[in-house]
């Protein structure tokens, strides 16, 4: 392993040697490395957490910037509420945790989510009926293509299910920082998923103390397997829900989740697909695993390659093709892979 070596940056720990790695602490260093990389027409990844990606045994043949920008300001109202300015290197569950420690809704169900900030609004990241989109004003980002600061406000973002502006033009757009607006209150939005009322002892719809919820959806997080730390080496869902057709949701068996949503289609669960498909916890390709405790979390057990890794969620796609003509969606960012 050398000292490039991009294992050592991903959750999955896995990863080729970089040419080169830049740690960037300022916004200034972050604008600095891009620009010089594309004016020497250098390929260039911009890298996070690196909670959400899966790199090739092969590494990547240019720059690697890492970001790890800091310094954010915050303007709480007692009665309003608070719009925070975050820079694209902060830890996204600790940016979480002092919310609620300062009273300000609307981020607890996304509690315990790997990442940055800056990753976040690229895969309009959610959990448990709630997405990031919903209490994001602004996102600074630097213009590859023109070489400036530009600005979007949330309209602009094209925020859709996983997806974004950010996400289809990829790489055009690097976050410098995104500006929240939140809610003041110790109670959260009506709680609408089943799962988490559960775990709460609550009904659909009740409002919860946000501490409460934030240590209710930590758990399940855990349980999981999906919580950085908890000694299971993956990115989280590896997969995406399909959203379908209603005609080809009808098609599914009764007991199959469906989520209607407003222009028509129907959310359904990658993980129970899987798991009707076939797809077993346990399930293992030399050093790559079905984690053992929730479905869409492909692992590392050890010693995994990520040609290991590719090949196992080959084999998970295709069984749930087979069975259903659905071909799931990568959550998980692929570098030098394809699947």
């Amino acid at each position: 392993m050398t000292e490039n070596d991009l294992s050592t940056f991903t959750t999955l720990g896995v990863g080729g040697p970089a040419t080169k790695i830049i740690h960037v602490t300022t916004e200034a260093e972050l604008i600095e490395a891009v620009t010089a990389a594309d004016n020497s027409k250098t390929p260039l990844l911009i890298l996070g957490g690196g909670s959400n990606v899966l790199i090739s045994d092969s590494g990547f043949a240019g720059t690697v910037i890492r970001v790890e920008t800091t310094g954010n300001t915050y303007e709480i109202d007692a009665c309003s509420g608070g719009t925070l300015t975050v820079s694209a290197g902060s830890d996204w569950d600790e940016f979480v945790a002092f919310t609620i420690e300062k009273g300000l809704a609307n981020l607890e169900s996304m509690s315990g989510i790997p990442g940055t900030v800056g990753g976040a609004p690229i895969q309009n990241i959610g959990a448990y009926g709630h997405e990031v989109s919903e209490v994001i004003a602004r996102i600074r980002t630097f213009d590859r293509e023109k070489q400036e600061v530009k600005t979007f406000m949330a309209s602009e973002c094209g925020f859709t299910y996983r997806n974004s502006i950010f996400k289809e033009v990829s790489g055009r757009y690097v976050i410098l920082d995104v500006t929240f607006q939140l809610r003041r209150g110790e109670e959260s939005l009506p709680i609408g998923y089943a799962e988490l009322a559960k775990e709460l002892g609550v009904e659909i719809g009740t409002r919860v103390a946000i501490a409460k919820v934030r240590d209710a959806v930590m758990k399940l997080r855990g349980a999981k397997g999906m919580l950085v730390g908890s000694g299971i080496h993956s990115a989280g869902s590896f997969f995406m829900n399909p959203i379908l057709e209603k005609a080809i949701a009808d098609t599914l068996p009764s007991d199959a989740p469906r989520w209607p949503l407003p222009d028509g289609r129907v959310k359904t669960s990658a993980a129970w697909l899987m798991e009707h498909a076939g797809v077993t916890k346990g399930d293992r390709l030399a050093g790559a695993q079905i984690s053992l405790k929730h479905v869409l979390a492909l692992s590392n057990a050890g010693d995994a390659t990520a040609k290991d890794l590719i090949e196992l969620a080959r084999s998970a796609q295709e069984k749930v093709r087979t069975k259903f003509g659905i071909t799931l969606q990568t959550e998980v960012q692929l570098v030098g892979l394809t699947l």
